[in-house]
């Protein structure tokens, strides 16, 4: 987040700072000293006031002092220094792993000792592990803060300590030369919001009666401010993306659409509603003569899959060139299937690209995607790398969006750059977004819902069990083989490991095949090679193997329609949305499906509430939008992946009530003062241009 500003300055103006340092703190994105007044903490401590020892609380991190009764060195399966305090009201045991003799000997009873730690349930009393410390010397007080102490985000190699010396520093200028105010006066009133210098220094260093409850649940009026601020930021460095793409042409792909109606006609079954409302939606950004940016949403099994083929029947009958990326080399390969089924009927043999292609197969693709015989290409993220050169690339289709990065969708559009213009984008996701975080998140996008259905299809039924009752579930397993059904049993790990006690996909294969050997069943995980991998698949596609062991590789796109039962391992230890996209995985034919959550008792409250969720819903939206409220935005929308902001202030669950404002003033402050909106962009998100034209 750098600021080209007047007050910004280099970082060695600040003391103490040096090249290695300087290194350090870009990891934080700090790069000048203005960037250090937005690295805001991320929790207070309260060390304004002393606890007594009779006063704590388990769980509680707080400040006390005391008198050292013993220190004594202790063997319960590692050596442990135990120093016991006592101030009169009561007494708290310190517990070290780690120290020398010399530490132990400052211990010395009568001396007196401030820590600050966390209050724990111990063996003989409260304790506090490993606290920070500082021995008393002779009438010396205990050193009390002024102000709440902040914790900052961590990297490598910089103390806290180090934090807030640069930060106290940054704050000292700031008072004499204040950072700009870029929000109007009459928006931060009419928004009760206080201005932009005074909010930095309450959250760097809030007074001892700051209301800490506010603050840590993120709802002061200072945090709020800023996460307007933020917020707004993204929203219009967002809007300027697309601004951009709105500026740049892009091939007419409006004539005929004779093969789109003669490939609908030919289909096994007729197109919904949703599915027809959002192809003509796409079929009219095609004649816009700018760059189409369209994000599709479906609910897993509701047809995206024949929506982006008339997309591509479509532009390929205008004479250009469409690609399709997925992020799995098994879900590649299935949309390569898939599509060549339907198009071959029509003349269309689309071409196939992936990391683990055979040199010579790779080099015959690459020439047909250059010469531009290849009409229609399928592959992985192969697709975007150095050496894959399109002829006449119009149309990119990217499934389950989120999987990629920005800068890798702007790569492969990159591929298409030419006398034509710019290609159309078409990305799909089969997690469902909630609208406000949408609005935040996909501003540059214009969005298309498809919310029905295939008809016949019937929701899919779910339980949870405890891994108690296995017998039970592999007689379930047995009755829906045997009816001539087929089952899949998904395991988070493939192998077994001693961290984490999950039932790897291994030691469940052996387990099942010894169950049930009547019963053909087969293994897939990540780990195989890929044509190990796809022969697993297809024999479970045609019924060879009627009950699929597997990890979470089948999460996404995998189609059998004779495939009724689910039963997910370690179901408590996965994200809803994950389970979601793997319940989808039945309930794809006509005949009832079921979905089994296993899972290992004690169940904790979140585990508890998700699971509860699923039962209640068949619903993506109303997943999606109780998982927001259960994890937060990074995980929904893969944000560690996708290059999507990391947001500083604001979070995205939290302030989604912000939003509707946000919207407001953006399309005021673009109206009232475009510069004003430039340095917005400026302060929160660096590098925006290079999002919006890698």
């Amino acid at each position: 987040m750098h600021e080209s500003s007047a007050q910004s300055s280099n970082l060695s103006e600040l003391n103490g700072v040096g090249p290695a340092l300087a290194a350090k703190l870009e990891r934080l994105d700090v790069y000048s000293i203005d960037d250090l007044l937005f690295l805001l903490p991320i929790r207070y401590e309260d060390r304004t006031q002393l606890v007594p020892l009779g006063a704590l609380t388990v769980g509680e991190r707080c400040l006390v002092t005391g008198e050292v009764l013993l220190a004594e060195t202790a063997y319960r399966g590692r050596r442990n220094l135990l120093v016991r305090i006592a101030d009169g009201t009561g007494q708290l045991t310190l517990r070290f792993f780690y120290f020398s003799r010399s530490q132990q000997a400052q211990f010395k009873p009568g001396v007196r000792v401030t820590c600050f730690g966390e209050a724990r349930k111990g063996s003989g009393g409260l304790e506090m592990i490993h606290p920070e410390y500082r021995l008393l010397r002779g009438d010396q007080d205990a050193a009390i803060n002024d102000s709440l102490t902040a914790i900052y985000p961590a990297t490598e190699g910089v103390q806290q300590g180090r934090l807030r010396n640069l930060t106290d520093q940054a704050l000292n200028r700031m008072r004499q030369a204040p950072p700009e105010e870029l929000l109007p006066e009459d928006v931060r009133s009419e928004l009760g919001m206080p201005p932009l210098a005074e909010a930095i220094q309450y959250l760097h260093r809030p007074p001892p009666d700051a209301d800490t409850a506010l603050l840590i649940a993120g709802r002061h009026p200072c945090q709020q401010r800023l996460a307007f601020e933020e917020l707004l930021a993204h929203y219009l460095s967002l809007r300027k993306v697309r601004a951009l793409t709105r500026s740049e042409s892009a091939p007419r792909l409006d004539g005929t659409r004779d093969e789109v109606e003669t490939f609908v006609a030919g289909l096994p079954f007729k197109l919904t509603n949703a599915q027809q409302r959002v192809a003509d939606e796409i079929l009219a950004d095609f004649g816009a003569g700018h760059p189409m940016m369209r994000l599709i949403q479906g609910d897993v099994g509701s047809g995206k899959t024949v929506v982006a083929a008339i997309a591509c029947l479509q532009a390929i009958s205008n004479g250009v060139q469409a690609a399709i990326m997925a992020p799995t080399e098994l879900l590649a390969e299935q949309h390569w299937r898939t599509f060549s089924d339907w198009f071959r009927p029509l003349g269309l043999e689309p071409a196939w690209l992936s990391g683990s292609q055979r040199a010579a197969a790779r080099r015959e693709s690459l020439e047909a995607i250059a010469s531009g015989t290849a009409q229609l290409v399928v592959g992985t993220h192969a697709l975007f790398q150095e050496g894959v050169s399109f002829a006449k690339l119009g149309l990119v289709v990217i499934d389950e969006q989120h999987r990629f990065g920005v800068h890798q969708r702007m790569a492969l559009r990159d591929k298409g750059v030419g006398s034509l213009g710019q290609p159309h984008q078409l990305v799909m996701t089969a997690t469902p977004i909630p609208r406000t975080l949408a609005m935040a998140a996909y501003a540059d996008l214009d969005t298309s819902i498809i919310d029905e259905l295939p008809p016949g299809r019937q929701p899919v039924t779910t339980v949870a069990l405890p891994e108690t009752r296995r017998d039970e579930i592999v007689a379930r397993v047995r009755a829906a083989c045997e009816a001539g059904q087929q089952a899949y049993w998904v395991c988070p790990l493939i192998e077994e490991s001693e961290v984490l006690d999950y039932q790897a996909a291994e030691a469940s294969y052996a387990m099942l095949t010894e169950a049930l050997p009547d019963i053909r069943v087969g293994l897939v995980h990540g780990r195989m090679r890929p044509a190990e991998k796809e022969r697993g698949m297809q024999a479970f596609k045609e019924g060879l193997i009627q009950l699929l062991v597997a990890t979470t590789v089948i999460e996404v796109g995998v189609d059998v329609p004779n495939a009724t039962l689910m039963i997910v391992e370690n179901a408590e230890r996965m994200g809803l949305a994950q389970l979601h996209q793997l319940r989808g995985r039945v309930g794809r034919g006509a005949g009832q499906s079921h979905c089994v959550l296993v899972y290992k008792p004690p169940l904790g409250q979140l585990a508890k509430s998700r699971l509860a969720v699923l039962r209640e819903t068949n619903d993506g939206f109303v997943v999606a939008q109780r998982d927001l409220e259960l994890r937060g935005p990074g995980e929904l929308l893969g944000t560690r992946q996708t290059g999507l902001p990391e947001y500083r202030v604001a979070d995205l669950v939290r302030d989604s009530e912000l939003m509707p404002k946000v919207l407001r003033v953006a399309s005021e402050l673009e109206r009232r003062d475009p510069s004003q909106t430039e340095a917005l962009v400026r302060r929160w998100c660096a590098g925006i241009e290079r999002y919006g034209k890698v």
